[in-house]
């Protein structure tokens, strides 16, 4: 196996069920700057876990950001998001291989694509398609 970086982790996601307090303990406890996207974006709140650029991409290889949604007792759990050059092909690799498609893509504006699918032991991930720049 090779030391490539294909199809890295790019990002986390977890459920909050108080925005606020979720904020102020990452901040408080890790550091983290936490940026709330507001309703226009269903209240998602960005973890920066690493400096960032004007696109809020991290700096520093080999480190991620994250996310919180709103907690509902239907909520997803938490999951990895993996950068995926071609995300339609991903789909079909993922069908292939047993994996289960969560949903249909979304595009995430300035982002990319992404879409969630559970794997063969029934863990809900996530693959992103970035957007070109």
């Amino acid at each position: 196996m090779s030391n490539s970086t294909k199809n890295p982790v790019v990002h986390f996601e977890m459920p909050y069920k108080d925005q606020k307090r979720v904020s102020q303990f990452y901040q408080d406890v890790i550091g983290w700057e936490m940026n709330d996207t507001g309703p226009a974006m269903g209240n998602y709140v960005v973890a920066h876990t690493a400096q960032t650029d004007q696109n809020n991409m991290v700096q520093t290889p080999g480190t991620i950001n994250g996310g919180f949604y709103p907690f509902k007792q239907d909520s997803p759990e938490p999951s990895v998001v993996i950068s995926v050059d071609d995300l339609n092909a991903s789909i079909e690799m993922v069908k292939k291989a047993g994996g289960q498609i969560l949903g249909e893509p979304q595009d995430i504006p300035g982002i990319g694509m992404w879409v969630s699918f559970r794997d063969t032991e029934g863990n809900r991930v996530s693959m992103l398609q970035p957007a070109r720049k």
